[in-house]
């Protein structure tokens, strides 16, 4: 059956959100541009995107509840229903997968006896999987409503969700202080975050992170990270200081090889059949 019309909010909640999307709203050129921060505020209302956030957002932006719908369908970060107060995320993407995340994963499912996407009985903790943190260079990462916990190992991924659950204070790895779901949901919004200290918080990159920039900037790096092929790694003594024309990694060093090497005679033909 056909549901009926979405329920609008209370007044005294539509009033406030009606105030907050006319400051988002006046951000843009074109008012629709405003839709995903808006989702970010209504989910900030109810922890995710609800029937009504969807109508929020249609009326506010001169939108069809249908356009709204695909757009808050289509990105990860809009919950579709009900979730907890903590997003935890564990990075299972390539990287991190083989140095531990996949393992942190499986514990964690047991640990809260939850599986991806669910959420515990007490409405503290939701588990899910992600792609990607762009922080590899400090695999295996967990995030916490978008807050960074780097190098991660199973079982201080499991004290992690205790102390969340137990409301113990947890303090990301780099960045601003942790918040609950909804109050990130208002941030992403594009509303300052007012709590003392969370503006200065910072975090450094990692050394694998800044190798581009050093030699961007003409400087050297310490040691060879991965060694060229062919050439027996050192033992003993100080790590080698590879010159500007040596190659970081033997991946990114030229190959003499059919396709690429003019002096080999051979063509596609050969190649084939080598």
């Amino acid at each position: 059956m056909p549901q009926l019309p979405a329920p609008d909010y209370p007044a005294d909640v539509r009033a406030r959100l009606d105030a907050d999307a006319k400051e988002v709203v006046a951000r843009y050129p074109d008012s629709r541009s405003a839709l995903l921060p808006l989702l970010h505020l209504v989910q900030s209302q109810e922890g995710y995107v609800t029937r009504t956030g969807v109508r929020f957002c249609a009326e506010t932006l001169g939108l069809t509840t249908a356009e709204v719908t695909a757009v808050s369908t289509f990105y990860s970060m809009y919950r579709r229903k009900p979730g907890g107060d903590y997003q935890v995320g564990v990075c299972t993407n390539t990287l991190c997968a083989v140095m531990g995340g996949d393992a942190i994963f499986d514990e964690l499912k047991q640990h809260l006896g939850v599986g991806n996407n669910e959420t515990t009985e007490d409405g503290k903790v939701t588990l899910e999987h992600i792609e990607c943190n762009a922080a590899c260079d400090f695999a295996p990462v967990v995030m916490v409503n978008w807050e960074f916990f780097d190098d991660q190992t199973p079982e201080s991924a499991k004290r992690l969700v205790d102390d969340l659950r137990e409301g113990r204070p947890v303090r990301p790895t780099r960045g601003a202080p942790l918040c609950t779901y909804k109050e990130t949901a208002r941030i992403l919004a594009g509303f300052p975050d007012e709590r003392p200290g969370a503006v200065g918080a910072t975090g450094g990159a990692g050394p694998a992170s800044l190798i581009g920039l050093k030699l961007a900037k003409g400087e050297a790096p310490q040691h060879r990270v991965v060694h060229p092929r062919g050439e027996a790694q050192q033992q003993d003594g100080p790590p080698h200081d590879p010159s500007p024309s040596e190659h970081l990694s033997s991946h990114d060093a030229p190959q003499q090889t059919s396709a690429s090497d003019p002096a080999h005679p051979a063509g596609p033909e050969t190649e084939e059949g080598e």
